[in-house]
C-alpha cells in the first residue's frame, strides 16, 4: 500500500511537471510550483526545532522524565505536544523508553494533538475574523472531543494495546479537556495564550536555525549538542518532494469529485465552498481556513472540527512519515482521516441547517450576512 501511494504521488509530480513545461495549460503546473515553494516556509517553521531537539530532550530528561517514570507513563508521549513536523517525532523518539510508544507519540499524537496545538489553533484564530472565531472555536471543541478515535486507531497500528493507549494518552486527553474548557469559557484569553505559545515556538525555531546555519558555515558551535542542520533539511526535503506530487493529485481529485462534492453539500446543508474546504484541509489547513469567509456557518464549524485530526494528511504529514517511518504511512492516513471524518460527522449532528432556504449559499457564493443558525453543541 505504501508503494502504491508513492507511485500515485510520483504520477502527480510527473503530471504537474509536464504541465509546467507545457505552459501550465491544465493548472497542475501551478500546484507543482506551489508544492516546491512550500519548502521555504516548511524549513523555516520546523528545521530549527529539529536542530534543538537534542537540547530540549536533555532538559526534559533532567526535569520531567523522572516524574513521568514514577507515574508509570512513558516520557515519549511528551513529544506529542509538538507537531509531527516541528520536532515532535524526534523528541518522542529521544525520550521514549519503548520505541512503539515513541512512534505512536511522534507520528500519531504529533500529527493530531501536536499539530492542533502548535499550528492549527494559533494560525486559525489569527486568520479568521472576530465574527468567525466562535464558529471556528466550536469546531475545534468538537474535533478535540473526537480526537480519541484517531489516537486509539493509530496506537493500535503502532503495536500498542488498547489499555496501554488509554494510559499513555491520558496526559493528552487531560490537556484536550483543558483546551476545550478554555476555548468554551475563555476564548479571548485562549487566543492570547496560543499567540504567546506560537511566539515561543517561533523564537526557538529561529534560535535553532541560526545556530545550525552558523555551525554549518563556520564550524563554530553556538550551542553544544545541536543536531546538524543537514539532518533537519533532509527531513524538510523529503516533505517537499512528496508535496510536489500531492498538490497536483489533490487538484485532480477536486476536479474529479466536483459533482459528488456538490451532491454532498446539498445532502449536508453546506455550500460548495464548505465541502471543498474539507478536501483542501487534507492537503493543508491554511487554504481551508482562508476559505472560511466564503463558507456558511455550518461549514465553518464542520471544517474546523475536521482539521483537528485530518489536517495535512495528504501533504506534509504523509511526506514526513515517508521519510521517517514509512511503515506507518497507511496507518497515519487511516487514523487521521477516521478522526477527521468523525469530527466532521459530529459537527454535522451538533449543528442545524439554516431556517428556510438561502440560494446564494446553496450555489456556493459568499454569504453577505445571512449566516446559518448554529444549534446544539
Amino acid at each position: 500500500m505504501n508503494t502504491t501511494i508513492m507511485w500515485i504521488m510520483a504520477a502527480g509530480a510527473a503530471a504537474g511537471g509536464l504541465d509546467r513545461i507545457c505552459g501550465n495549460r491544465l493548472g497542475l503546473g501551478k500546484r507543482f510550483e506551489e508544492g516546491f515553494m512550500l519548502l521555504g516556509a516548511t524549513a523555516l517553521s520546523m528545521a530549527g526545532i529539529i536542530c534543538l531537539t537534542p537540547l530540549l530532550s536533555g532538559l526534559l530528561k533532567q526535569f520531567l522524565v523522572p516524574l513521568w517514570n514514577l507515574s508509570g507513563l512513558d516520557p515519549g508521549i511528551l513529544g506529542g505536544i509538538l507537531a509531527i513536523d516541528m520536532g515532535g517525532y524526534q523528541l518522542s523518539m529521544e525520550l521514549a523508553n519503548a520505541p512503539s510508544v515513541g512512534r505512536y507519540a511522534g507520528i500519531v499524537a504529533g500529527a493530531t494533538f501536536g499539530c492542533t496545538v502548535t499550528f492549527t489553533i494559533p494560525v486559525g484564530m489569527g486568520m479568521v475574523s472576530r465574527q468567525e472565531r466562535p464558529l471556528f472555536a466550536r469546531g475545534m471543541l468538537i474535533g478535540l472531543g473526537m480526537m480519541p478515535v484517531s489516537l486509539v486507531m493509530g496506537g493500535l497500528f503502532c503495536g500498542l494495546g488498547i489499555m496501554e493507549i488509554l494510559l499513555q494518552s491520558l496526559p493528552l486527553f487531560l490537556l484536550s479537556l483543558m483546551f476545550m474548557a478554555g476555548i468554551r469559557f475563555f476564548p479571548d484569553q485562549m487566543i492570547k495564550g496560543f499567540g504567546y505559545f506560537a511566539a515561543v515556538i517561533g523564537f526557538l525555531t529561529t534560535v535553532g536555525l541560526t545556530a545550525g546555519a552558523a555551525e554549518y558555515m563556520t564550524g563554530f558551535r553556538l550551542l553544544k549538542g545541536l543536531a546538524p542542520i543537514e539532518e533537519a533539511m533532509a527531513v524538510v526535503s523529503s516533505i517537499g518532494v512528496v508535496m510536489l506530487g500531492s498538490l497536483p493529485v489533490a487538484e485532480i481529485l477536486r476536479r474529479l469529485l466536483e459533482k459528488p462534492l456538490n451532491w454532498a453539500g446539498q445532502k449536508t446543508g453546506m455550500n460548495g465552498n464548505s465541502v471543498a474546504g474539507l478536501l483542501m484541509g487534507i492537503v493543508s489547513p491554511v487554504p481551508a481556513i482562508a476559505m472560511m469567509k466564503e463558507m456558511d456557518d455550518r461549514g465553518k464549524v464542520v471544517n474546523a472540527a475536521f482539521l483537528v485530526c485530518g489536517a495535512s494528511a495528504l501533504a506534509a504529514h504523509m511526506g514526513f512519515t515517508f521519510g521517517t517511518e514509512p511503515d506507518l504511512v497507511v496507518p497515519l492516513l487511516l487514523s487521521k482521516l477516521a478522526g477527521g471524518l468523525c469530527g466532521a460527522a459530529a459537527a454535522l449532528l451538533l449543528t442545524g441547517q439554516a431556517d428556510g432556504s438561502n440560494t446564494s449559499l446553496q450555489k456556493g457564493e459568499c454569504d453577505n450576512g445571512n449566516h446559518h443558525k448554529i444549534t446544539g453543541a
